[in-house]
């Protein structure tokens, strides 16, 4: 299903959303995740806009589909989005990661509304979301389980360990999502553990497996879209083909801004990229 114009200027503006607040709160907490969110941003916005079957003001609903940011380190560019549709009060926000607040670095599924996995060392969020869909399973739901793991990660065994379990006891309602964009914190993926060719590899583990562009927003929807919850069977993988710190040019595909701190004069030329073009 081809996204209306309408839908299209929606998602563009939740995507523009996840950035800007990315900025806004990594300069309140004096250093954040940038790139990471920012690659993300197109994904968040079909998952949470489209996607996902969830109900704000009913957070731990038994019929909601689940979603791990595996690669929690990009909360920063989640929280606005739960925020924006009701799972909690947006000035929640102001405060984040000082004294008392609920938003870290990682998010926390016990302080946070519309958080169902707590993060923090990388690599276990597929274990965690085969046990949910497994779950499903037994209780007779038809809620999907939704991971997004970053490219980095895949270096971990314990990742390789969920997708063969996953093929293995044929766990149709778990999709894992890759934000593939071709660094992390210690370089190019591809040199420090290649992992090419990936959707081949996820095949060959007994997935069905298929590659979008992860900032088309209408071949992300198109993709998401053909996840039925009747299917049976394999596992689905999505690989997204990203670019790390997609919006800001001086940060799109530059390893330094992983993590850091814009000045002020940096602050505003961002702030001021990333909201060009908005109606």
């Amino acid at each position: 299903m081809t996204l209306t114009d309408s839908e299209r200027v929606l998602l563009e503006s939740k995507a523009r959303l996840s950035r800007l607040e990315t900025v806004r709160l990594a300069r309140i907490a004096g250093a954040g995740h940038y790139t990471s969110a920012f690659s993300a941003a197109e994904l968040f916005a079909v998952l949470y806009y489209r996607q996902l079957r969830i109900d704000p003001k009913n957070p731990h609903w038994p019929e909601r589909d689940r979603f791990i940011l595996s690669k929690g380190h990009a909360a920063i560019g989640l929280y606005p989005l739960l925020a924006d549709i009701g799972f909690f009060e947006p000035a929640l926000l102001d405060n984040y990661t000082r004294m008392g607040s609920a938003f870290g670095d990682h998010p926390d599924m016990r302080k946070i509304p519309g958080i169902d996995f707590s993060s923090g060392s990388l690599g276990h969020g597929l274990s965690v979301g085969l046990g949910m869909a497994l779950a499903a399973r037994l209780a007779g739901s038809d809620y999907q389980t939704w991971v997004m793991v970053g490219d980095g990660e895949l270096a971990e065994g314990q990742i390789w360990e969920a997708i063969m379990a996953a093929s293995h006891f044929q766990v149709a309602n778990l999709i894992c999502l890759v934000d593939r964009n071709q660094l992390s914190i210690d370089g190019n993926t591809e040199d420090v553990m290649a992992v090419e060719p990936l959707a081949e590899r996820f095949d060959a583990f007994g997935w069905s497996a298929e590659r979008i562009d992860g900032h088309d927003l209408d071949e992300i929807s198109h993709a998401f879209a053909r996840i039925d919850r009747r299917m049976v069977g394999r596992p689905r993988a999505i690989i997204a083909d990203t670019v790390k710190g997609k919006g800001v040019a001086m940060m799109e595909g530059n390893l330094d801004w992983h993590g850091g701190n814009l000045g002020p004069d940096e602050y505003e030329a961002v702030m001021a990229e990333l909201s060009a073009g908005a109606s």
